[in-house]
């Protein structure tokens, strides 16, 4: 007996009614409608440097540099599209704005078609040495770019490649594509063994499951793994500066010449960077479905 007994004393509750208790008000309509105001006003936070470099690429260079980017709250007149009829005529950023997209399409549709293959050869194919090959894949993921500056420079400068469009390209599918394999390969191992028995019961072959099974179940993971490339790409300073030269040089590139040449040029770098904000988002919102369901994949079964 024990002495909560001896002492007629009901026995102490587990402390597991606090986090049920907590999770029952959580779901309840009150505790709903306070987790959603909590939401809102985190989103708030979230989006007010984006709204502010917004409103500040609408403003003139002389209201910039006189006032905060908030005092145009209380004074929408000033507002203007001057700043991108400026830039959009500015012949370095929108040759700079076309490399970006000769970079990064080329970058994200080549990792995503290499790493469909591999990630179905190491799913589903079996031969010689193909779990080794996989951990030397997901020990690449652990090589920092930094490491292989040098080196590839050195033989971009043998090959004659330096500072092309094909030389960036060729860097970051390079290093996109261990991630990209390690993420596919979890996803394509996850599909039912059975409808690629029954495909190949069908006379379907290899090319043909891959085109027919493997990529319409794997859309959602595929679709994943190209926003997450495309914004890597499209936002990379880094590779940009050491590969490419000013033929070649994308947005980032353009916009960091801009804060070296001219300092408090906020006209000119919010409006570019405002420009270049928008073609991830449209990207991320196209696809943000897909992107939904790669991301929950595997969460439940």
């Amino acid at each position: 007996m024990t002495a909560s007994t001896l002492s007629g004393r009901p026995p102490a509750r587990t402390s597991a009614r606090g986090p049920r208790a907590a999770l029952r008000w959580l779901t309840s309509g009150v505790g709903r409608g306070v987790l959603n105001v909590g939401l809102v006003v985190l989103a708030v936070f979230w989006l007010v440097p984006t709204i502010g470099l917004f409103i500040a690429s609408l403003r003139p260079e002389a209201d910039n540099t006189a006032s905060g980017w908030w005092t145009a709250l209380t004074k929408p007149s000033e507002l203007t599209l001057a700043n991108y009829r400026d830039i959009l005529s500015n012949g370095t950023i929108t040759h700079s704005l076309l490399n970006t997209v000769l970079i990064s399409v080329p970058a994200t549709l080549l990792v995503i078609l290499f790493s469909a293959l591999a990630a179905y050869a190491f799913a589903w194919a079996s031969f010689p040495g193909r779990d080794m090959l996989f951990l030397i894949v997901v020990g690449l993921l652990v090589v920092p770019i930094q490491v292989a500056l040098i080196p590839v420079a050195k033989l971009y400068n043998v090959l004659g490649v330096f500072g092309t469009i094909p030389s960036v390209v060729a860097f970051h599918v390079a290093f996109g594509l261990p991630f990209a394999i390690f993420l596919l390969r979890n996803f394509f191992i996850g599909i039912p063994v059975d409808l690629l028995e029954a495909a190949r019961i069908d006379g379907a072959g290899e090319w043909t499951i891959f085109r027919r099974v493997i990529v319409p179940l794997g859309m959602p993971a595929i679709a994943s793994l190209g926003i997450f490339q495309f914004l890597w790409v499209w936002n990379d300073l880094l590779v940009a500066l050491v590969f490419a030269d000013a033929s070649s040089a994308p947005i980032t590139v353009a916009l960091q010449s801009q804060v070296r040449q001219f300092g408090a040029n906020i006209d000119v770098l919010a409006s570019g960077s405002f420009l270049s904000l928008v073609v991830p988002l449209i990207v991320f919102f196209a696809f943000q479905r897909y992107f939904v369901q790669g991301v929950l994949a595997g969460s439940v079964k």
